[in-house]
């Protein structure tokens, strides 16, 4: 983790295959291929980390092989698993979103229903105070500098973004 306890780009890797794993044994090659799929989607194809992180994953006693061997073997999340992953969706996201914390944004939120409804909620609290701290650095960026022209236009863009962020925030916050 970063010093904000926000995730490095393999521990984004490691949250995806036990997100997946989570739900059930699956064979490697489709925890592979879904998490290979999901980072690439949302963050692009810099993510090429997977294959050793799913061996460091078994090598850790996170994930177990419950038949079969290599790429054939089905894999399930083993107890100390579980608990890695409920610390992974714990972590901080990291403002502005790249494309990594993009990923963990979107990673969190496909998982979310992995935790208690009070935990989920306070996580969807963070992310809201997260963009809602970044829409306050974006307009201050906005009074100083964006006075008129492209920077003007494109930080307004910006803002709106961030403002909406926060606002379908509280709406998801609104139905947990």
């Amino acid at each position: 983790m970063y010093r904000d306890r926000s995730l490095i780009p393999a521990e984004a890797i490691r949250l995806a295959a036990l997100g997946v794993l989570a739900a059930g044994p699956r064979p490697y090659r489709d925890v592979a291929g879904e998490v290979r799929g999901f980072a690439t989607r949302v963050a692009g194809p810099s993510l090429d980390v997977l294959g050793s992180n799913l061996e460091l994953l078994r090598h850790e006693g996170l994930v177990r092989a419950v038949r079969g061997e290599g790429e054939a073997a089905v894999l399930e999340v083993t107890a100390a698993g579980r608990e890695a992953l409920d610390a992974l969706l714990r972590a901080n996201v990291r403002m502005p979103l790249d494309g990594v914390s993009r990923l963990v944004l979107a990673l969190k939120l496909r998982f979310l229903p992995l935790l208690p409804v009070e935990e989920a909620r306070d996580q969807v609290d963070r992310l809201i105070a997260a963009s809602e701290s970044e829409a306050a650095r974006l307009d201050e960026l906005a009074r100083d500098y964006g006075a008129d022209g492209a920077l003007a236009s494109w930080l307004g863009t910006e803002v709106a973004q961030a403002r909406a962020r926060v606002a379908w925030f509280e709406d998801l916050l609104g139905r947990l």
